[in-house]
């Protein structure tokens, strides 16, 4: 490919590296601060809370960009998709997988606002809470599996961003192109 997109990959990339390295940092240490630093359950939940506050309009930054950039790689590389055997497959999974990670994202999100509100002292936060159909202590649990589902999910866009950088080889351009070729003239078997 002749054409270099730089600036769409680059907002692609920094992107998921942003999703990825923010909620995993999240994830291992601003919940770990507030573990160690809160006196009370509560307390815990609302450290816990004001920093992931304060992360998310960042992320969701983040996620725009991997999903914008990602859409625009995609677009510049549709040849390349359709022609070269594996890489609709993996660009598939990919779609998937991002799939995936941002409703992950999106239920981590709730769930953390919901405990966010149950766990707040400002008057009227815990009555507002009740507006979400889950009960504080679930809402708790599955909070913490899914700030550790994020980042493994998050994790597998950038194993499959390195599987797509290793087919953009000319070798392996050239090969899944006659792959994708010889396939289409093979007699179809019974």
């Amino acid at each position: 490919m002749s054409e270099r997109n730089t600036f769409i990959r680059s907002v692609h990339d920094l992107g998921l590296a942003a999703w990825f390295g923010g909620s995993l940092m999240g994830a291992v240490g601003l919940n770990g601060a507030a573990e160690q630093e809160g006196d009370t359950e509560a307390g815990k939940a609302r450290i816990a809370s004001a920093g992931w506050a304060k992360w998310a309009p960042l992320g969701a930054v983040a996620v725009g960009a991997h999903l914008l950039g990602g859409g625009a790689v995609g677009t510049a590389n549709r040849g390349r998709i359709r022609g070269q055997k594996g890489v609709g497959a993996s660009t598939m999974a990919k779609t998937v997988l991002t799939g995936a990670a941002l409703a992950a994202t999106v239920y981590t999100r709730v769930l953390g606002k919901k405990v966010d509100l149950a766990t707040s002292r400002e008057e009227g936060d815990q009555e507002r809470g009740e507006d979400f159909p889950v009960d504080t202590s679930t809402a708790q649990s599955q909070l913490a599996l899914m700030q550790w589902a994020v980042p493994a999910l998050t994790a597998g866009l950038v194993v499959l961003n390195a599987l797509h950088g290793e087919q953009q080889r000319p070798s392996q351009q050239v090969r899944g192109v006659l792959r994708n070729r010889l396939d289409a003239v093979k007699p179809q078997g019974r």
